[in-house]
């Protein structure tokens, strides 16, 4: 839904991404890259970016595996596991691990759904169709690990000027970081509050209710443009924002009958009232709705 989101930011002039997971929304911006800033609180995207940047193929080969579900369980448990590996990271400017690094990607293509690297959880994941991020089937990554580590190598270059901050997410919500910088686009996706407990490394039952509320007293600031994600009735929005329906695809848990199919009916994504095009289509994929967001 990254084209979605961008079509009702436009080229801003500042990005803020305070609960930042895969970077799928960031990495699809369809204009140049100006002033961006993410939050990652549990530090794998630091060490990812050191490790891409130091050893592209270190951490291409670690990231070079098929889709298995024994793998991604016991690689999940065993990334949960290295309890001294976000203390490092902060205290040792240069530090990293390549493997943690290729391993956490390699799952955040092929994990669908929350948890992945953040809690012990007796749910089976949704295993992805091996079409996003390194498993996606493009003739430049290839199957060696060659390809992966020169696609590494050009992620490293788009996150070159990208602001990693580390921590909680409202440190990155202030005018410094934000409207100081001018018209600022802000993509909120927060562990929802209607089922997602314990699903991330550094959670709260309230914080989708704080966003919310910093969401609400913000939207009308004509610097601002907000997307915030969600379940169908998890926010109650004012009625000068944008409420869209948007469908979640890949995995087999929106194939078959199960509670991955039923939430990825239920997504929505809230845009504040200074975005770009009031749109109200029910679905990404629909015609329509590619028409308007083009």
């Amino acid at each position: 839904m990254s084209d979605l989101v961008w079509a009702q930011f436009g080229d801003v002039s500042n990005y803020v991404e305070p609960f930042a997971g895969s970077l799928a929304v960031l990495l699809g911006r369809p204009t140049k890259p100006r002033t961006e800033t993410v939050n990652d609180a549990d530090c794998y995207l630091a060490n990812f970016w050191r490790a891409i940047a130091n050893d592209p193929e270190g951490t291409a080969k670690a990231a070079d595996w098929p889709v298995n579900e024994a793998d991604l369980l016991a690689r999940h448990k065993w990334l949960i596991a290295q309890n001294d590996f976000r203390e490092r990271i902060k205290k040792d400017p240069e530090y990293y691990d390549a493997k943690i690094a290729g391993w956490w990607v390699w799952g955040l293509c092929s994990w669908i759904g929350d948890g992945w690297c953040h809690a012990e959880s007796a749910k089976i994941p949704h295993l992805g169709d091996a079409g996003r991020g390194i498993n996606r089937k493009l003739p430049h990554l290839g199957d060696a690990g060659r390809g992966i580590a020169e696609y590494f190598e050009q992620l490293a270059e788009r996150l070159r000027g990208v602001r990693v901050a580390c921590g909680d997410w409202a440190r990155v919500m202030g005018d410094s970081v934000t409207i100081k910088h001018g018209t600022t686009g802000v993509f909120l996706d927060p562990p929802y509050a209607s089922e997602r407990n314990q699903s991330y490394a550094v959670d709260s039952a309230d914080v989708a209710h704080d966003v919310r509320k910093w969401a609400i007293e913000n939207g009308d600031n004509k610097l601002y443009r907000i997307a915030l994600c969600g379940y169908a009735g998890e926010h109650e929005m004012p009625e000068n924002w944008h409420e869209v329906e948007w469908k979640a695809s890949g995995g087999y848990g929106s194939q078959a009958k199960s509670k991955g199919r039923e939430n990825s009916e239920k997504e929505r994504i809230w845009f504040s009232p200074h975005c770009l095009h009031s749109v109200k289509q029910k679905s990404l994929f629909e015609d329509d709705l590619n028409e308007t967001a083009a």
